[in-house]
């Protein structure tokens, strides 16, 4: 918890508002865009979101760090966001797969963190300011400083961050979802991952900034996956002759990104299935002659209601993302499947005649509930489907 063994350091919004609390992690100065978490578990799996790029992230759970840091829950290879804002820093760790805690494991990546904020505070600004720039600093001693900081830093409108974030080269992904055992459970298994059922179509994914969970899921669902970098073109994706495409979620904002959305555009004139998340959702809003826009908040957290308007079945999500497409824009280009029931924002839609589909949320659910995962299967399907003929 916060106390005299953390040194002194401070929070500054570009409103002006001012939090005092004590510093961990990295001793620097970052600025970002600052944004609420709700999850109550998961903070490895959100730290290493690529998505959090150029963001400071608070987290609304009272606690963090009680079960340390263990590779095999990483989203990527390393953590993205600028910094991270917590209530009570857990003063130990306890659970068998730590591998690290929480403080020398942001230290070791130059990540800046701050504890004993009142995250919910934060939280409710935000909710009635809407975005704002914020800084952490270990200079407590001139606050104006750190709140001129805040406004001096680039907003995320009109960044593109992908390409700081995707793979620089293609690879391929074999690795299904996470399956070990507990410490109490008997023998161990060789591997903690799933055995991996036969691959029975080829995928392509682009690195938007892609969730490990995402590829596991997608191997795990009988696929062999390709993952390229965001600037591939839809000849060069071709070329490796998939099955089905798909786009991942990434960072920053979907409409500085011409070249993704002139390859998708091109993609789902190939006739081959295809299926987005989150950025990659945007993309393809982008791509069928739709816009996209600025969040007040953003949607970060595991508990966010959606309805299935097909099935008008709800389904309680995880998100993360600060923009969403535009649904009037949308009005004769595509279908609405899913909204939100927090504001009735877009959460999925479909093409009315290929077999192309997205969706905002995250149905890899990394972390978050297990709802909507069968969109995998959705996903295979259209394969299957092809594939006949």
């Amino acid at each position: 918890m916060a106390n005299e063994t953390h040194p002194p350091a401070l929070l500054a919004l570009e409103d002006g508002t001012i939090y005092r609390g004590f510093g961990f992690g990295a001793d620097a100065d970052s600025a970002g865009e600052i944004v609420f978490n709700t999850a109550i578990t998961g903070y490895q799996e959100v730290l290493t979101d690529p998505s959090y790029r150029g963001q400071l992230i608070t987290m609304t759970a009272p606690e963090i760090g009680n079960v340390g840091i263990n590779a095999v829950d990483f989203e990527s290879a390393r953590p993205w966001c600028a910094g991270f804002v917590v209530r009570d820093l857990s003063p130990s760790v306890s659970n068998w797969r730590s591998e690290n805690d929480l403080g020398a494991f942001l230290a070791q990546h130059g990540i800046p963190a701050i504890t004993g904020i009142d995250t919910r505070a934060i939280t409710r600004r935000l909710r009635t300011s809407g975005a704002q720039r914020a800084v952490i600093t270990r200079k407590v001693g001139d606050p104006a400083a750190a709140v001129a900081q805040a406004r001096r830093h680039p907003t995320l409108d009109g960044r593109d961050l992908v390409r700081e974030v995707t793979t620089a080269s293609s690879y391929d992904w074999d690795e299904t979802l996470w399956e070990g055992p507990g410490p109490l459970a008997g023998p161990q298994r060789a591997s903690p991952f799933a055995d991996k059922p036969p691959a029975r179509h080829h995928v392509v994914a682009y690195d938007y900034g892609i969730k490990r969970g995402i590829l596991r899921h997608l191997r795990s669902s009988g696929c062999r996956v390709t993952v390229v970098p965001a600037s591939t073109s839809a000849k060069d994706a071709l070329q490796h002759k998939p099955d089905g495409i798909f786009l991942s979620n990434g960072p920053g904002d979907p409409a500085a990104l011409p070249y993704a959305v002139e390859a998708t555009r091109e993609l789902v004139q190939s006739g081959l299935p295809l299926f987005g998340i989150c950025l990659g959702h945007q993309i393809l809003g982008q791509a069928l002659g739709g816009k996209t826009y600025k969040l007040k908040f953003g949607h970060h957290g595991a508990n966010h209601p959606v309805m299935d308007l097909g099935s008008r079945k709800v389904e309680i999500t995880s998100q993360n993302h600060g923009f969403a497409v535009d649904v009037a824009s949308m009005e004769g280009r595509a279908v609405l499947t899913h909204v939100s029931l927090n504001d009735k924002t877009v959460e999925g839609m479909r093409h009315d005649s290929l077999p192309v589909f997205s969706v905002q949320y995250h149905p890899e659910a990394s972390p978050g509930p297990n709802d909507s995962n069968y969109l995998f299967a959705r996903f295979t399907k259209l394969m299957d489907e092809r594939r006949r003929g």
